[in-house]
């Protein structure tokens, strides 16, 4: 839940279990649901997209830093974090678990 990347996503799962709750507590013709759909597509678009692809620049970036000489300033500083996004196989099981935990909350209670 505190980190990025993996299977599934836990940020993904927790916007969709939003939407989900405010759809099963007030439906889905208000503001609210309306708003956590919008952040749900958010969340999840930039966890397949824009992250997904900082992701990879950054195992790039960490290649090209690996083969530099080891007199180079550059050469001894910590790699990047290359696990950032989402594929989108990932994003859909955390969308899908969101969904599972926001129904058994509803209906435990």
């Amino acid at each position: 839940m505190l980190s990025s990347g993996g299977m599934p996503s836990s940020h993904a799962a927790t916007v969709t279990a939003l939407a989900m709750a405010i759809a099963l507590q007030d439906g889905t013709g208000g503001p609210a649901f309306a708003i956590a759909v919008v952040l749900a597509c958010v969340v999840m678009y930039d966890a397949t997209g824009v992250r997904q692809h900082a992701g990879r620049q950054a195992e790039l970036l960490n290649q090209i830093v690996c083969e530099l000489p080891p007199e180079h300033p550059v050469a001894s500083i910590r790699p990047l974090r290359d696990s950032l996004g989402h594929t989108p196989l990932q994003v859909l099981a955390g969308a899908s678990l969101g969904c599972l935990v926001a129904f058994l909350m509803r209906r435990s209670t």
